[in-house]
């Protein structure tokens, strides 16, 4: 089973409805999606940036993105996407201090 996206991590304005625990629930319910994390970093009056990581076997994210607009909420950025048979982890290197 390569070729499959395994991790996602989104950067997202949404608004303050629905709730990080609601939204962090519809995602984790598509196929394919085994685990997903929702960190609050920044609120003002209407809305919430949120860091959304999500992990599967099969990731789909045309399904990912349609439950975030459905919400309400916009993708700002795709932050970093890991593919293949398995996960690699980054690795800090002498450009990175």
């Amino acid at each position: 089973m390569s070729g499959v996206i395994k991790r996602v991590v989104l950067d997202v304005l949404k608004p303050h409805e629905p709730s990080l625990l609601e939204l962090a629930t519809r995602i984790s319910t598509t196929t394919g999606i085994e685990g997903v994390n929702l960190s609050l970093y920044e609120v003002d009056q209407q809305t919430e940036n949120v860091k959304v990581t999500i992990e599967g076997n099969n990731i789909n994210f045309d399904e990912v993105q349609k439950i975030i607009e459905e919400t309400g909420a916009v993708i700002h950025s795709i932050d970093e996407v890991a593919a293949g048979k398995q996960l690699v982890e980054e690795v800090e290197t002498l450009q990175d201090r």
